[in-house]
């Protein structure tokens, strides 16, 4: 545990990870303008209030800081013996994941529950008891792949966006989740686990969607609109959400089906969007 409340350093971060030699022609004042788009005095600031809370706890006093308030359905369709996967949308990029933690985490306690994320996310410290990071390069992938397959062989509930990405804006004007992976089905059934389908409604501003779309159509293969997500977390402020978890998919009765994984994958999505 840190000595004191952490603060998030995108140059030192963005220094570690870059290859030395690539890392010296970067220019101080472009990470400088990184560290203003992302608004990192305003995480920073998140992180100093938040400490010496962790994990749930933590999720719940950052959503208190920004006056976000949930609306949560379904609960009572869990078990307190089920081992679950709990698949969600992905529509913030965020503060859903956040929301889930508070929720899930008050359940379950940080030792009952996992999210697998994006191995850069490890550096919100705060929330690392409850992060299981998905790196899937050199050393780290294996160490990583060793630490999920434990968790899911585990009795704690597992959490994952199968989606990867954050919701995206499409030709007909709804805004969704792009292609689940497959992995998650896989995975549930391989560990006898139980999907639970997760909706949580809410979305982005405009702004995040149009600079997904030109990046898309200019043929960026950097998702750039990525950078925008903490001034996407900032901007939520005082806003309420709903998040309806939904009778949970016996792995028996995904498997007697026969169907590939990803076939499964898109009818869970599908149940997803259709929760009310």
């Amino acid at each position: 545990m840190q000595e004191g409340p952490l603060e998030i350093d995108l140059h030192k971060i963005l220094r570690a990870r870059m290859p030395r030699k690539v890392s010296r022609f970067v220019p101080g004042f472009v990470i400088s303008g990184l560290e203003r788009l992302i608004h990192q005095d305003e995480l920073n600031e998140m992180l100093r209030m938040g400490y010496p809370l962790r994990g749930w706890e933590f999720a719940c006093k950052l959503l208190d800081y920004l006056e976000i308030s949930l609306e949560v359905k379904g609960l009572d369709r869990l078990t307190d013996s089920g081992r679950f996967m709990f698949a969600s949308n992905h529509p913030l990029g965020g503060l859903d994941g956040i929301a889930l933690i508070a929720v899930l985490g008050k359940r379950y306690g940080n030792d009952g529950v996992r999210f697998l994320v994006n191995d850069m996310l490890m550096n919100v410290e705060p929330l690392r008891d409850v992060f299981l990071p998905v790196n899937k390069f050199g050393s780290q992938g294996r160490d990583a792949a060793v630490a999920i397959s434990a968790a899911l062989a585990s009795d704690m509930q597992v959490l994952q966006f199968p989606a990867g990405l954050v919701s995206r804006l499409h030709d007909d004007g709804s805004i969704s989740d792009l292609e689940w992976h497959k992995a998650f089905v896989a995975q549930a059934i391989k560990h006898e686990r139980d999907i639970v389908p997760v909706r949580f409604e809410a979305s982005n501003t405009m702004r995040f969607y149009r600079t997904a779309r030109w990046r898309k159509k200019l043929g960026l293969k950097v998702n750039i609109e990525q950078a925008l997500l903490p001034s996407e977390l900032c901007k939520a402020r005082g806003k309420r959400f709903r998040i309806v978890f939904g009778e949970p998919e016996s792995w028996r009765g995904l498997k007697a089906q026969g169907l590939p994984p990803k076939a499964l994958a898109a009818v869970i999505r599908r149940k997803v969007y259709n929760l009310k």
